[in-house]
């Protein structure tokens, strides 16, 4: 493909490039010499489970595959030992080597959804961190300066506050830099937030003698609630390992504005084409495409012809859990099904969480909104909780002999 043409593609939704001149160049060699690029990203396993935001990374890295480079997938076992404080006010809590490990098995389940195994090297930086002495690294420590490491945002606020950095954290930039050295990467993708890190990768391969890599930087995806950073603790985030048919709810779910962002950051769909669409059909093709991508088709359709008979037939969908539970009393409040074990939520499972969906007129019993928290369901009977448009279950509640 023309240089011009694949720039095309690396471009869109990305951020920032640094530099989009030393970009083409590379991409003019590559083509010239017949060399893919190495393309690298790395992934500290902090969670088990890869969601929408995670993907728009893993997307530009498909990407690149597909115009015939190759993807380094990193996963930063060791780095994910020490807590990376980019973006946030105070490091974050280091993981034991058995969580990191039990972590990184299922990216390397989930990743292939998306990449393709033949294009893409797995690698753990632990493969060359847990043989450095420690004199390697006081040599790596000599390559950058405290002056440089205070221009990043968060360290020279906490620096002007007067609250403490540790010295591990200033190491932290410098073995993600060294990543990219003893890999030799070309182009290093990764989110806004870690900007800094990235180009502290640049100027390390140029202490070692390499040519500095590409920095590509990719916006933080918006979770469902349109505002914050897509993430499991909020609970906004969709999970590509989800059921179809809640996947298809949720991206149904999302606003227009935040519809059009998500077919530009995790689709390959035609912008234009989309634009054109009406809003609601947009977004239907939206969700059919994204479960499409993770599920298949026959998903896809399923989900599409289920939210169907939901929403413009008002039917409970099929197969909805069923949760069983045995009370020593004649009834039991609502709100407190939660210490029963029930799964009413998509997002936090807390009684203050389901007050206030409640309150709102957003969780329906038997088809009926529940106008009170004091609400009481009986022994001896079953009930379909629905709450807000996607989330169905169904409870069974006996009395204990």
């Amino acid at each position: 493909m023309d240089v011009r043409d694949q720039l095309k593609i690396i471009k869109r939704g990305a951020s920032e490039i640094i530099s989009e001149e030393e970009l083409i160049a590379r991409l003019e060699w590559s083509k010239k010499t017949g060399k893919p690029l190495k393309v690298k990203a790395g992934f500290d396993p902090t969670a088990p489970d890869i969601h929408l935001g995670h993907t728009v990374l893993l997307r530009k890295l498909k990407a690149f595959q597909d115009l015939g480079h190759t993807v380094y997938f990193l996963i930063g076992d060791f780095t994910g030992r020490i807590g990376d404080p980019s973006g946030v006010s105070e490091i974050r809590k280091p993981l034991s080597r058995e969580e990191v490990l039990r972590n990184a098995k299922t990216y390397k389940e989930q990743i292939f959804k998306i990449l393709s195994p033949k294009k893409t090297r797995i690698v753990f930086n632990s493969r060359w961190y847990d043989r450095m002495k420690f004199q390697d690294v006081i040599a790596l420590s000599g390559k950058y300066t405290v002056a440089r490491m205070l221009e990043r945002d968060d360290f020279s606020k906490r620096f002007k506050e007067n609250r403490p950095i540790s010295i591990l954290e200033f190491l932290y930039p410098l073995i993600q830099g060294y990543d990219s050295v003893v890999l030799g990467a070309d182009v290093e993708l990764g989110g806004t937030d870690q900007k800094f890190n990235l180009l502290v990768g640049r100027e390390l391969q140029r202490e070692y003698g390499q040519m500095p890599q590409i920095v590509i930087t990719m916006p933080l995806l918006e979770g469902t609630d349109g505002v914050n950073k897509m993430s499991k603790s909020l609970g906004n985030y969709i999970g590509i390992n989800e059921a179809s048919r809640d996947m298809f709810g949720k991206v149904m779910s999302i606003s227009d504005e935040l519809m059009r962002r998500y077919y530009e950051l995790l689709t390959e769909e035609d912008l234009e084409k989309a634009k054109a669409l009406h809003p609601k059909e947009a977004k239907l093709r939206l969700a059919a495409v994204l479960v499409c991508y993770y599920h298949g088709q026959r998903a896809a359709e399923a989900a599409r012809k289920e939210f169907d008979s939901v929403f413009k037939d008002k039917n409970v969908p099929c197969n909805i859990p069923v949760k069983r539970i045995s009370i020593d009393a004649d009834s039991l409040p609502l709100i407190n099904l939660l210490d029963h074990g029930v799964d009413l939520l998509y997002t936090n499972n807390t009684k203050n969480e389901l007050r206030r969906l409640i309150q709102q007129g957003a969780l329906k019993v038997d088809g009926r909104k529940v106008e009170s928290v004091n609400f009481e369901l009986k022994s001896g009977a079953e009930y379909v909780l629905q709450v807000a448009k996607r989330s169905f279950v169904k409870v069974v509640i006996s009395r204990k002999q």
